[in-house]
């Protein structure tokens, strides 16, 4: 689609917005949101007709593009023939969305809670968790984010979590690995794992294993950074959960569905956790979707017992339905395999030769369509090009760098001192190195403030 300038209907909905719209995580008069007039595969556009390569996957959800003919049609399909139903019912779209998910979820996660997003799909992991235990303690890594939602955000590892922190969630927060900057002074990933571990089971025993009910860790943490877990490390953290009787929750919330190369980063790891929370990836965001997949045991404990909760939407036959298609179409056009082989062969190495040009990046990581560039002002020193969570004039070499990203047409994922590379699975080649000239490009804005 060719985008068609109108900037008069742009100013029109920039004003509505202004006047009636209130925004999550923003001072409402220090935000300016653009005007997107538009949608299609890897790309959006506003009402300027100007056009963007999007790599942020929306808010990394966009895992099959925008606009996918075949979801698209899937969600008109439903929409003509059930738009919605109470999920106290069995109703096809829903029970074959929850079939596919099972199909492909590790292990025994046979059975599908399903929520409106990925925070109440933590909410419900973590009363599931509970509830199977008795016990109240949940375990959470630092540099984390699970959603915001009440114990979701108490659960966050990250400054979001402060303005609603009561200090009375039941959560513990403690250190995952991560070598770059890491807590316990290791110099391998070896060190880093082992170190890590110890750490993890010994505030265990410092919070008395009788009062743990969950361990929840994103399998590769999202926003905090895309720290992959060191080898090892998962398998650890299951060991110690089957030692001490705490149900292991993966959040996959960010990381399922392809994101990793694999349909979910669980498979990287060869590592089955006892509940699985995932949403975004799941039908490309289209209609909001989140779930749980469950353990046969965790299932069990519900079986003669009601579990007590449920949302009104639940399985939404709108949102299943995209959902079916959404896998559908990963299957047919191997949208994973594409991920996989374009991060392997083409984003992996194309951004390590970016951080050899550029000396604001201190470090690249990531798998498949899910990389991290860590910016900093000295490789040497490891300092952030800007502070943790800064903010205003403290933040201004990471928003110089996101208006060069702009200004080149590629709509960067920035957080804190990081650019997240996190396109649509089903990208092509070509758009890629298009938006990695563009981040090219940007990154010689970030290395101006290098030391």
């Amino acid at each position: 689609m060719t985008p068609q300038p109108n900037p008069e209907a742009g100013a029109a909905v920039k004003a509505a917005d202004r006047d009636h719209v209130f925004h999550s995580w923003s001072a409402q008069e220090l935000i300016d949101p653009l005007a997107v007039a538009g949608a299609e595969g890897s790309y959006f556009w506003d009402y300027d007709g100007r056009r963007y390569l999007d790599f942020s996957s929306g808010l990394v959800y966009t895992n099959v593009g925008y606009q996918h003919p075949k979801v698209v049609a899937a969600i008109q399909e439903q929409a003509a023939r059930m738009t919605t139903f109470a999920p106290a019912f069995a109703i096809e779209a829903r029970s074959e969305a929850a079939r596919l998910i099972a199909e492909r979820t590790p292990g025994d996660l046979d059975k599908i809670f399903f929520t409106n997003g990925g925070a109440d799909a933590v909410e419900h992991a973590i009363r599931m968790a509970r509830l199977h235990t008795g016990r109240p303690k949940v375990l959470s890594a630092y540099r984390s984010y699970h959603g915001g939602t009440q114990q979701a955000v108490n659960i966050t590892g990250d400054p979001r979590r402060w303005a609603s922190d009561s200090g009375t969630a039941g959560v513990v927060h403690f250190w995952a690995p991560y070598l770059y900057r890491s807590r316990f002074y290791a110099e391998t990933e070896e060190q880093e794992c082992a170190r890590a571990l110890e750490h993890l089971e010994t505030t265990i025993a410092f919070e008395g294993p009788s009062t743990v009910a969950a361990i929840i860790l994103e399998t590769i943490p999202g926003t905090a950074g895309i720290m992959v877990p060191p080898p090892g490390y998962l398998a650890g953290v299951r060991e110690l959960c089957d030692k001490y009787g705490i149900v292991f929750v993966l959040d996959e919330v960010m990381a399922g569905f392809g994101r990793t190369g694999e349909w979910f980063a669980a498979d990287l790891f060869d590592v089955t956790p006892d509940l699985l929370t995932f949403a975004k990836g799941v039908n490309s965001g289209y209609v909001p979707l989140g779930g749980v997949a469950i353990s046969g045991a965790i299932a069990q404990t519900f079986e003669k017992r009601p579990y007590p909760g449920g949302l009104t939407y639940s399985g939404h036959p709108l949102a299943c339905a995209a959902a079916v298609a959404t896998i559908d179409v990963m299957a047919e056009e191997g949208v994973v395999e594409n991920a996989a082989r374009l991060g392997a062969s083409v984003l992996g190495p194309e951004l390590r030769e970016l951080a050899a040009r550029h000396p604001s990046v201190g470090e690249v990581r990531g798998v498949g369509m899910f990389w991290a560039l860590e910016l900093v002002r000295s490789r040497e020193t490891r300092e952030p090009l800007v502070p943790y969570n800064a903010a205003g004039e403290a933040n201004a070499p990471m928003a110089a760098f996101a208006a060069a990203a702009k200004g080149s047409g590629l709509w960067p994922f920035v957080n804190m001192n990081r650019t997240h590379v996190v396109p649509p699975c089903n990208i092509t080649e070509a758009e890629l190195k298009e938006g990695l000239a563009a981040l090219d490009a940007a990154l010689s804005v970030a290395d101006e403030y290098t030391e």
